[in-house]
């Protein structure tokens, strides 16, 4: 296999995974909410929904660099071949380190700290890769490439609004910790049931758009629509 191969290989990996895990921690999302299990049972479903998850989180990480290195390894990549690649690399192994601790140190101090910057990255990288993504689209011959890669620029622009998508999940599982920690310490009430329903299910829209933008993404990486040679 050539270089170019592997990093293709690569890069739809991360893709069927991220995808591939998201449904695994939806399908067990539906055992934490059930109130009819014992608490201890939820607790295990909580646990192995938490540890799936980081399946999509370390995907949603490498597939920055991974599709630079992708871009670096065509025959019109000479603009990212040498340090930008490395720098790409460095940065998304540390951005990566920073997600692993998020999730070590999740309910202390120190993870909230973490959660914090995690954020601010995700929140600068969204607001660069959508700029980018659509000067990309919008420009004749974008960073000089005569191949009208539109489809690029849309692949782009898509992983940051999936990027968003995880914020705004993020935001409204809010109440879930607080809410589930009432049920640990005093089990099941009504109004804890309502909480917990409330802040998977209002998280629901997002992960469904995450999906589709998934397959989106792919659908453009390997049709590659309007490109010319």
């Amino acid at each position: 296999m050539t270089l170019l191969e592997v990093l293709i290989l690569l890069h739809l990996l991360l893709m069927a995974y991220w995808l591939g895990a998201d449904l695994g921690v939806f399908y067990s999302s539906r055992y934490v909410l059930k109130p009819e299990l014992a608490v201890e049972s939820r607790v295990t479903a909580l646990r192995i929904m938490a540890w799936v998850d980081m399946v999509p989180r370390i995907c949603l990480v490498l597939f920055l660099p991974s599709g630079v290195s992708l871009m670096a390894a065509s025959e019109y990549g000479d603009d990212f071949a040498g340090w930008p690649i490395v720098i790409v690399w460095a940065f998304s192994l540390a951005w990566l380190g920073l997600v692993l601790a998020d999730h070590h140190y999740t309910g202390t101090a120190l993870g909230a700290k973490i959660k914090n910057v995690d954020l601010v990255i995700r929140f600068g990288l969204i607001s660069t890769l959508l700029t980018v993504g659509i000067y990309t689209i919008v420009v004749t011959d974008p960073f000089g490439v005569t191949t009208n890669p539109k489809w690029l620029g849309g692949k782009v622009a898509l992983y940051a609004v999936a990027m968003l998508f995880g914020v705004f999940i993020r935001f409204r599982l809010r109440p879930f910790g607080p809410a589930f920690g009432a049920l640990v310490t005093t089990g099941s009430t009504e109004a804890v049931e309502r909480d917990l329903r409330r802040a998977i299910q209002g998280a629901v829209p997002f992960v469904l758009g995450i999906w589709v933008l998934i397959v989106v993404i792919a659908a453009l990486g390997v049709i590659k629509p309007g490109a010319v040679t």
